[in-house]
């Protein structure tokens, strides 16, 4: 009985959170960061170019156009096609971080955080696990937010979904948490 209870409410939270995402305004990742160069800054830095593997490790920043990720440690694959999958975690006392610019209303950006950032350039997915939490700012105002032990965020389908970690029981619920703002044109035009 609790197990069927704790099924439908954790549906029911994954299933409203990425309902009331998709109702979000439509804004893209810039475009123009596709053709960007990576930056990378790390107090270590490996490079594969072989086999187009990045290795960091320590005080890592990854700079690619309106992206900024960082984090303590990571890599970054590049694919034959050129796109990069980055995979960067933090550390026990802060953690890993990624922000960009929206294509769209001026000033509006994608910010999140989690213990691990993995962004796939090639599907433009996003994913923050371990305590994550995004936000969407205009004008440095937060206009949405989730929290979630994992977020997933599809730039292309614009499209959120907050998991709860695996092992989660029926006492932990909550386990998802959605702020959303009304979808007012005034709102997106102040």
């Amino acid at each position: 009985m609790i197990h069927e209870r704790f099924n439908f409410l954790r549906q029911l939270i994954i299933s409203t959170v990425a309902l009331a995402a998709c109702m979000m305004t439509v804004a893209h990742a810039e475009k123009a960061d596709q053709d960007k160069p990576i930056i990378l800054e790390a107090e270590k830095v490996s490079v594969n170019d072989v086999r187009q593997i990045y290795e960091l490790d320590g005080e890592v920043l990854l700079t690619k156009g309106s992206i900024l990720i960082t984090g303590e440690k990571g890599n970054i694959k590049v694919d034959p096609e050129g796109y990069e999958y980055v995979d960067v975690q933090g550390n026990p006392e802060s953690t890993a971080s990624f922000r960009q610019r929206r294509e769209g209303p001026a000033n509006e950006f994608m910010q999140g955080r989690g213990q691990t950032v993995t962004y796939n350039a090639k599907t433009e997915l996003l994913t923050l696990t371990g305590d994550a939490n995004l936000k969407r700012l205009h004008n440095m105002q937060m206009l949405d937010q989730l929290r979630g032990w994992k977020i997933e965020y599809d730039d292309v389908k614009q499209y959120y979904r907050v998991s709860p970690p695996t092992d989660a029981k029926p006492d932990d619920l909550p386990l998802a948490r959605a702020i959303l703002s009304p979808r007012r044109k005034a709102t997106l035009e102040k």
